[in-house]
């Protein structure tokens, strides 16, 4: 189920120049409690240093100069740093021990002082109301934005802050444009965007097309992994131009949309590379995802969380995760670094099932963080690669609660956990233009913009009906399967076989095809509702 009034809080790292390069300053942003605003100056310790330059040395993936978060003046960057042998040490890796050490580190680098009393604070609260805490960490120097931190843990041997369910890991940024109005959905419709891969500067047609299929399969598999029935639409595009991609994402009402391909740093939130001749920069993808409503925003390419560098400088606020949320997208998640093939599909999978468990977002990732470890271990760094930004008004929910959703009256999927729908539509009458097709088994009705059909009339209300898809328990009863439910102040009209009009109010009615609908009064807009043809 998904968590929306869980209790926040978020915490802020920015350097204190005047002080020197050592100097930075800790504070909380938001916190259940009054008492939780508090403020730490601390200084970051060589030794903090030493480790991350340690893991870069083992774990880093792509050969480059290492990244050094502080120049320390007494820093010897030669020196190796040597993780503290733990009484298990026989049985725990040198690269379970780094971990652990850098973990360590950062977590009794951050909560010090009074900022640990308000951690304290918060999870008491959080535990007073059976909730979740959910921690966002702003941090306002790019120069630490690399390391990390979702292997933040209290002490050795306790679970790394990313992989707890009792509290929820995110990062986030303080620098946002207001969150649109994002309503949970009872369905996933996701764009699947296969880009220019790393290694092939011109790929092959064939082999592009054979990646999407294996992408769109490891999807389906998590969504039949679940446990629920969540209707899901996935749509490929293969090396689009931008001008296709942006009129797919305007046409389409995703809540997912996924990249896969490669990409690289720019100071405005880096380039996705859709193919040898076409790119598209950070900040063109913000603005179009924020006006198509795209809930998440997915990236399987090594530089979505990493911010561009001018020298041996990061530039603040330049990574696309930092962009996206910056112009108002409510959740990203991208890569720290390079991530082998079979790890992401296996980190999608696990995703994409606990989304269909109506999990929210940080949740899912959470889960998804916990199945990579169980595979691989300490000594491959993949749980740690996915790095989840969420603007900091959002609470997580993709799919509706279970007691928001459709839940009245059971909806069995065909065999297999994939929908085959019969393919209907709305249509104007009587002239049957212009047309709108019903995606996924389920449109929306109202004067909002967000719904599928918007009809623009006084009567009608902002969130006025739908009209959605159910599979039937019965095969030999010849029952309608698309169903009308009305929300509205006026009710629905609906004309079935020549019959008189029925108004339907407050409650479902069975739709046939040929049916006719006038939302709100006798004197609206006549529509028709049509089934073209057996199965999409």
């Amino acid at each position: 189920m998904g968590l929306p009034d869980c209790p926040d809080l978020s915490l802020a790292i920015a350097r204190l120049t005047s002080a020197g390069a050592e100097h930075f300053a800790i504070w909380v942003l938001k916190a259940p409690v009054p008492g939780g605003y508090v403020h730490h100056d601390g200084l970051w310790p060589v030794n903090l240093t030493q480790r991350w330059l340690a893991w870069q040395e083992m774990f880093a993936l792509q050969q480059q100069q290492p990244h050094v978060p502080v120049q320390h003046p007494n820093l010897d960057p030669t020196e190796v740093f040597i993780p503290p042998t733990e009484p298990d040490a026989n049985t725990q890796s040198y690269g379970g021990r780094l971990m652990q050490a850098i973990g360590t580190g950062l977590w009794q680098w951050l909560f010090q002082g009074p900022v640990r009393n308000s951690l304290a604070q918060s999870r008491g609260i959080a535990i007073g109301q059976q909730a979740t805490l959910r921690l966002r960490l702003d941090i306002r120097d790019p120069n630490l934005i690399p390391l990390p931190w979702e292997t933040m843990q209290s002490a050795p041997g306790r679970p790394a802050i990313a992989l707890s369910q009792q509290v929820l890991f995110s990062r986030t940024t303080s620098d946002v444009d207001p969150l649109s109005a994002v309503e949970p959905e009872d369905q996933l419709r996701i764009l699947l965007v296969l880009g220019q891969p790393q290694a092939q500067q011109n790929a092959d047609a064939l082999h592009l097309e054979q990646e999407a299929a294996l992408l769109s399969q490891v999807i389906q598999q998590g969504i039949a992994n679940s446990r629920e029935a969540v209707g899901v639409t996935v749509e490929t595009l293969v090396q689009p131009s931008p001008m296709r991609l942006i009129r797919t994402l305007e046409q389409g009402r995703y809540n997912i949309f996924f990249y896969a391909g490669h990409g690289m740093p720019a100071p405005d939130g880096g380039l996705l590379l859709l193919s040898p001749q076409a790119q598209l920069n950070g900040t063109e993808l913000a603005q179009v995802l924020v006006r198509s409503r795209v809930t998440l925003a997915l990236f399987n390419a090594c530089w979505g969380a990493r911010p561009e560098q001018s020298g041996q400088v990061a530039i603040p606020r330049s990574s696309l995760a930092e962009v996206l949320i910056h112009h108002g997208v409510p959740a990203v998640l991208g890569m720290r670094d390079a991530i082998a093939d079979q790890e992401a599909l296996t980190f999608i999978q696990t995703f994409t099932t606990a989304i269909t468990q109506r999990k929210t977002i940080d949740q899912a990732v959470a889960i998804a963080r916990q199945q990579l470890l169980t595979l691989y271990k300490f000594n491959q760094p993949a749980w740690t690669l996915p790095i989840l930004y969420m603007h900091p008004e959002f609470k997580g929910e993709l799919l509706r609660s279970i007691p928001e959703g459709i839940t009245e009256l059971p909806t069995i999927l065909p065999t297999g956990g994939q929908s085959r729908l019969p393919i209907a539509s709305v249509r104007s009458h009587p002239t049957g233009e212009p047309v709108w097709p019903i995606r996924g088994g389920l449109m929306r009705v109202g004067r909002r913009p967000d719904n599928d059909l918007v009809v623009q009339e006084r009567w009608v209300s902002q969130n006025h009906a739908e009209i959605f898809y159910r599979e039937t328990l019965s095969s030999n009863t010849p029952a309608p399967r698309y169903f009308l439910r009305d929300f509205s102040r006026y009710g629905t009209l609906i004309l079935q076989q020549g019959k008189d009009w029925e108004r339907v109010h407050h409650q479902e009615a069975p739709l046939r095809s040929g049916s006719r609908l006038k939302f709100g009064s006798s004197q609206g807009q006549e529509l028709e509702f049509v089934i073209e043809s057996t199965y999409e």
